[in-house]
């Protein structure tokens, strides 16, 4: 084995090459997944919970670039919206509260099939969760080395309930959530690629050299460019998306620091900071917030955006070298930051993060009794509910998860479980500082991409390895096959909560396992 190949493998691993066979897995279950998500995506033609803000700022934005305010005295506008009068807005500029990239995007799909088209209000959103499940599928791949785990992760979010739910809906958790999943793919792909090229840079040096010095430059690392401009947009479309960008900056930088150390870097914490981190904080940190500024490009551009005037209105003498148009930027900031923290409605669907993961309280996002003869209904007293409960089988397992993972990142090093934390930190850990505050259960699908990858790994542990007796691989086989057989019938079963059919009340309530579900 020649001294590159030898490095290679202490920095890589002995994975297997990746194949066609990668790809075929997740391939198949987008197909499917994104097949059962396109399926009367316009039903119903209402606007569904918080779609009542992002799909018709959406048409604000395709109409005047920025999001109008509608005025408080037009009666029902919703109404007016889905009966085919989208321009329901007013000649102010509106106090919205989340950045404007997600409502971009969902303009896209009112763009491509029209303002009135509840197809294309969520059309958008719909693209992104289906290719979000190849994309979980082929970062799983690429973690594991198994194009069976692979294929998995890609089934289990296929036929999991949020997310599946949220890819038919036009809001924006799912935006926040395929941005971070991009952001932690290219990190992944910049993992494999930079640690091949200090395997070759380092097996020049000898055994001192390393010993003595930083080690050698990785240079230019294209993939943390992306990785930053998808966290741009992360965070440009909901701010929770900051907190990846620090869970995931520290992740790269803490892999670069073990790459180090597997070469022989003697001073590898000072080589992780000077060589790896610092550059990595400039690249990523640069990136996202270019990325993020550039997003407010219909605003600058616009004079009745919501505080676009503030600043030449309020000139300052201690900043008068900023220009106004940022300055205005900044005061809208701090309104926006004013709303969140003091957002305390006691909303009935409100939640607390530790009820999340084991699907304390679903949020309800629609709701219709019809009664007989109405809508199909064909007994007493029907249902027709589009409900965001998680397919439990997935995150049951995903909380139990959690503790394997620490386990295996704590006392066996394992690289996997730490990204799949960091994942899972981004997401989750900032809401247990927010408690006091309005916040609901389908926020998860933000995070969900780790809680899969994280039931993947325990998955994988079932399976065995190859040396492992064929019996061991046989029983891991079963357990996981039933497990995925158990998932899918799950879905199956909560279908009709999650597509709005009309079904009798009762078998509505059969569905509702817990009283805070309902």
């Amino acid at each position: 084995m020649t001294p590159v190949e030898l490095l290679r493998s202490r920095l890589l691993g002995f994975r297997p090459t990746d194949t066609v066979w990668g790809w075929v897995g997740p391939l198949f279950f987008a197909a499917v997944g994104g097949g059962m998500r396109f399926w009367s995506l316009g039903r119903p033609h209402q606007l569904v919970f918080d779609e009542t803000y992002y799909v018709k700022q959406g048409v604000s934005m395709l109409d005047y670039r920025v999001e109008m305010r509608v005025p408080d005295t037009l009666k029902k506008p919703d109404e007016l919206f889905t009966a085919g009068t989208p321009n329901v807005f007013g000649t102010e500029g509106d106090l919205v509260v989340h950045p404007p990239v997600g409502k971009w995007l969902i303009a896209i799909g009112e763009q491509l099939f029209g303002q009135t088209s509840s197809f294309g209000w969520r059309f958008s959103v719909c693209v992104l969760g289906t290719l979000s499940i190849l994309m979980i599928g082929r970062a799983a791949r690429r973690m594991f080395g198994s194009s069976l785990l692979g294929a998995i992760a890609s089934f289990l979010v296929a036929f999991e309930g949020h997310h599946f739910v949220q890819s038919r809906t036009g809001l924006l958790d799912l935006i926040v959530m395929f941005w971070a999943l991009a952001a932690f793919c290219a990190l992944l792909i910049d993992r494999d690629r930079s640690r091949a090229l200090l395997a070759e840079r380092a097996a020049l040096l000898s055994a001192r050299q390393r010993a003595a010095g930083l080690g050698p430059s990785l240079g230019v690392r294209p993939w943390r460019w992306v990785a930053g401009v998808c966290l741009g947009l992360c965070t440009g479309t909901k701010w929770s998306g900051l907190f990846f960008l620090v869970a995931f900056g520290l992740m790269t930088v803490w892999w670069d620091l073990g790459a180090r150390r597997a070469v022989g870097i003697r001073h590898r914490v000072t080589a992780m900071v000077v060589r790896d981190g610092l550059p990595a904080a400039a690249v990523m940190v640069g990136a996202a917030l270019v990325t993020y500024v550039a997003s407010w490009t219909g605003w600058f551009r616009s004079t009745a955006g919501y505080d676009r005037g503030w600043g030449a209105a309020h000139p300052s003498k201690q900043a008068a070298w900023v220009p106004d148009a940022l300055r205005s930027l900044w005061h809208y900031h701090q309104e926006i930051y004013t709303f969140h923290v003091n957002l305390h409605d006691n909303h009935p669907y409100r939640t607390n993060p530790w009820s999340w993961v084991v699907q304390g309280r679903p949020t309800s996002f629609f709701y219709e009794g019809p009664k007989r003869g109405q809508d199909g209904c064909v007994v007493e007293q029907c249902s027709k509910a589009i409900t965001s409960i998680g397919t439990v089988s997935v995150w049951w397992l995903g909380a139990v998860a959690v503790f394997v993972l620490l386990y295996y990142w704590l006392f066996h090093r394992d690289w996997r479980a730490g990204g799949i934390l960091a994942g899972l930190a981004g997401g989750y850990l900032p809401w247990f500082s927010l408690e006091e505050r309005t916040i609901y259960s389908f926020y998860t699908v933000a995070f969900e991409p780790w809680v899969v990858l994280g039931v993947v790994f325990v998955l994988g542990l079932w399976l065995g390895r190859e040396t492992d007796s064929p019996t061991r691989r046989e029983l891991g086989l079963l357990a996981v096959g039933a497990y995925c057989l158990l998932t899918l019938a799950l879905f199956a079963f909560f279908w009709p909560v999650y597509t709005a059919q009309v079904i009798p009340q009762g078998q509505w309530s059969m569905r509702m396992w817990f009283p805070s579900w309902v």
